[in-house]
């Protein structure tokens, strides 16, 4: 396994999701390695047959069939898929804005992440469909005069919640903030936001006392 000059892996994360905190990462099945670049999906080929009706999801499944890869910003296909999940991200009622991303920041998101120095992308695919994404920058922390990383978004679709997609995201940004040397990662949430707070809590994430007066959470784990 190997990583590139920003500290993503390589190879394709798939397999079990994680059950647990943030120190177990999606395991990686070689039998499902192909002879292509992580970031090129296959696109199925008809063959005349009408398909038949999608089976319903199950946690099961998305575990063996998920993907993370590390984003190339630079493919078109790559960065249609993060285009359409921070869209997607943007019409949540809590967590975004409740409405889609305007026209200019529709343009301007891909190439701005691009050119970004410190952005790390991570998707997650489901049966070569982008399902889930966090976005990440890097920082530095001068009290440890180190790195840290802040999670700025961390998005599922809809219809793939609560089947461990943010957990295995999660740990696979907890295990890049590790390859990058930081000494914590950062992230804000809606004090409201019970769901995403009861996960970041499970992953060891934790904020001051004095926030209790705030409608927005800073939560820190250490590394």
């Amino acid at each position: 396994m190997s990583a590139d000059p920003q500290g993503c892996r390589r190879d394709r994360v798939a397999g079990p999701l994680p059950q647990g905190g943030g120190n177990r990462s999606p395991g990686t099945n070689p039998e499902r390695r192909e002879n292509r670049e992580p970031n090129q999906r296959k696109v199925p080929v008809s063959d005349g047959v009408e398909p038949s009706a999608p089976r319903p999801l199950c946690q099961a499944d998305v575990a063996e069939q998920l993907e993370i890869t590390c984003a190339d910003l630079g493919a078109v296909e790559t960065g249609e898929a993060v285009l359409e999940l921070v869209d997607g991200y943007a019409r949540e009622p809590m967590t975004g804005m409740g409405a889609p991303l305007g026209r200019a920041a529709r343009e301007r998101l891909i190439p701005a992440l691009r050119d970004h120095p410190t952005t790390r992308v991570l998707l997650a695919w489901h049966h070569q469909m982008p399902v889930g994404l966090a976005i990440s920058f890097v920082g530095f922390s001068t009290f440890e005069a180190r790195p840290l990383l802040n999670l700025h978004d961390l998005f599922v679709r809809a219809d793939y919640r609560a089947m461990g997609i943010g957990r295995a995201l999660l740990s696979e940004v907890e295990i890049l903030a590790r390859r990058l040397g930081c000494c914590r990662v950062t992230l804000e949430v809606r004090k409201d936001n019970r769901r995403a707070l009861g996960l970041y809590s499970s992953f060891g994430f934790s904020g001051s006392p004095d926030q209790e007066d705030r409608s927005t959470l800073f939560l820190t784990k250490m590394l």
